[in-house]
C-alpha cells in the first residue's frame, strides 16, 4: 500500500493529530505533577489520585467513538489541521476539567502557593475541578442599591458633567489616610467615585455593612457630597497585590473612571508583596486607558500639623510619624479603646464597634 494511500485510510489519525495529541498527554501528565503534592498533604483532596486512572478509563471507553470523531468517519472533517483541531478542543476541554493546577494557578495569580495567603486558601477551598464553556445568564440576580452597571454610572457622570473622575478602591471602613486619598482625588478631578468592594472578605476585615454605613458618614458630613459618586462593586476582595491592582483599574476603567488611585501596598495582605509592587507593575504595562496616581505611604505628622505623605513630610520628621492602618484600629477597638483622631475620625467610631 503507497503512503498516500495508508494516509487516507478510514479510520486513521494523520502525524499531525497525533502530536497534538501527545503535546496534550504532556500536558496533562505536568498537571498531574503539580497537584500530586496537594493530593499528598491534604485529607479533602486524596481522591485525587484516582483522576488519572479515571481520565483513562474514560478514553479507553471512548475510543472507538472519539476516533471516529477525530478522523472525520462521524463528522466529515478531513482536512489533516481540521481534526488536529477538533482534538484539541476534545482532550483540552476533558483536561480542564480533570486536572487544574490549583499550585501553578496559585502561584501565578499570587506569587504564592502558601495557604496561609487568604486569596490562595479561598482557591484551594473551591477543588482541584474548574469548568470551560459559555457561560449564559438564566435570571440575574437582585442587584442592591449600591451596585449599579458600567452603562449606569457612566451616565450619572454625564449627567453631573464630570469629564475628569478619579476612582478610589476600598476593601476597609475609612480611616484619616482614606480621606486623604478621597480629598487628593477632588483637588485632581471633577468628581471622585468611591467604589468600596461589597464582596467577601478576610474574616477580620470589617463587614461590608459597617463599611458601607461609614463611607455614607464620611461623605454627609465631611465632603462634598454633590463630588462624591458612593456605588459598590460586588466582586470578592482576592487579596493578590499589584496583580489585583491592574484588575481593579481596568474594572474602575469600565465604569468610566479617568484616574485610578493606587496607594501603598494596594490589595495587600501581610507580609507577600513589597509595598510598592502595586506601582511598579503599572510602568511595565503598555496604556490601559486610565491613568494611574500613585500615592505613598500617608501618616499622622505632628510636626507637618496633620495628615501628610512621604512625598510631602520631610525625612527629618520620620520619627514622630505615626502610621495609620485599620489593623491597628481594628486592634484597638477590640480592646475596648478609642483609636486616636490621628488614625480615625472619632465620628465614624460608634458605627466602627458595630464591627469588631
Amino acid at each position: 500500500m503507497s503512503a498516500d494511500a495508508q494516509a487516507t485510510k478510514p479510520g486513521a489519525l494523520d502525524g499531525t493529530t497525533r502530536g497534538l495529541g501527545l503535546l496534550l498527554v504532556g500536558m496533562a501528565a505536568f498537571a498531574t505533577w503539580d497537584q500530586w503534592a496537594i493530593w499528598s498533604t491534604k485529607d479533602d483532596y486524596t481522591f485525587g489520585y484516582l483522576v488519572p486512572f479515571f481520565s483513562a478509563y474514560v478514553l479507553w471507553d471512548r475510543w472507538d467513538e472519539l476516533r471516529a470523531l477525530l478522523t472525520g468517519e462521524r463528522t466529515h472533517v478531513s482536512a489533516p489541521a481540521s481534526r488536529a483541531g477538533l482534538l484539541g478542543v476534545q482532550l483540552f476541554a476533558f483536561l480542564a476539567v480533570a486536572c487544574f493546577g490549583l499550585g501553578a494557578a496559585a502561584r501565578a495569580v499570587f506569587g504564592t502557593d502558601s495557604e496561609t495567603h487568604p486569596g490562595v486558601a479561598r482557591l484551594y477551598g473551591k477543588g482541584p475541578y474548574a469548568l470551560a464553556g459559555r457561560v449564559e445568564v438564566l435570571k440575574p440576580r437582585p442587584r442592591t442599591p449600591l451596585e449599579k452597571t458600567p452603562e449606569e454610572v457612566r451616565a450619572f457622570f454625564r449627567q453631573r458633567g464630570w469629564r475628569k473622575v478619579v476612582a478610589f478602591q476600598t476593601r476597609n471602613a475609612p480611616h484619616r489616610a482614606h480621606e486623604y486619598l478621597i480629598r487628593l482625588g477632588l483637588e485632581l478631578a471633577d468628581g471622585v467615585l468611591v467604589h468600596p468592594i461589597l464582596g467577601a472578605k478576610k474574616p477580620d476585615d470589617f463587614p461590608t455593612e459597617v463599611i458601607v454605613e461609614a463611607y455614607q458618614a464620611l461623605i454627609r458630613d465631611f465632603l462634598p457630597q454633590e463630588r462624591v459618586a458612593f456605588f459598590g462593586l460586588a466582586t470578592p476582595m482576592r487579596y493578590a497585590g499589584p496583580k489585583e491592582a491592574v484588575f481593579h483599574a481596568l474594572v474602575r476603567k469600565n465604569f468610566g473612571a479617568t484616574h485610578f488611585l493606587v496607594g501603598r501596598d494596594h490589595a495587600g495582605v501581610g507580609d507577600f508583596y513589597d509595598p510598592y509592587a502595586a506601582h511598579r507593575i503599572f510602568d511595565r504595562l503598555p496604556p490601559l486607558g486610565i491613568e494611574i496616581v500613585k500615592v505613598g505611604a500617608v501618616f499622622h505628622c505632628p510636626l507637618c500639623g496633620g495628615i501628610a505623605s512621604e512625598r510631602t513630610c520631610p525625612e527629618g520628621h520620620r520619627e514622630k510619624r505615626t502610621a495609620i492602618s485599620m489593623t491597628k484600629v481594628r486592634a484597638l477597638l477590640r480592646e475596648g479603646k478609642a483609636p486616636p483622631s490621628e488614625l480615625v475620625r472619632p465620628e465614624l467610631l460608634p458605627i466602627l464597634r458595630r464591627g469588631v
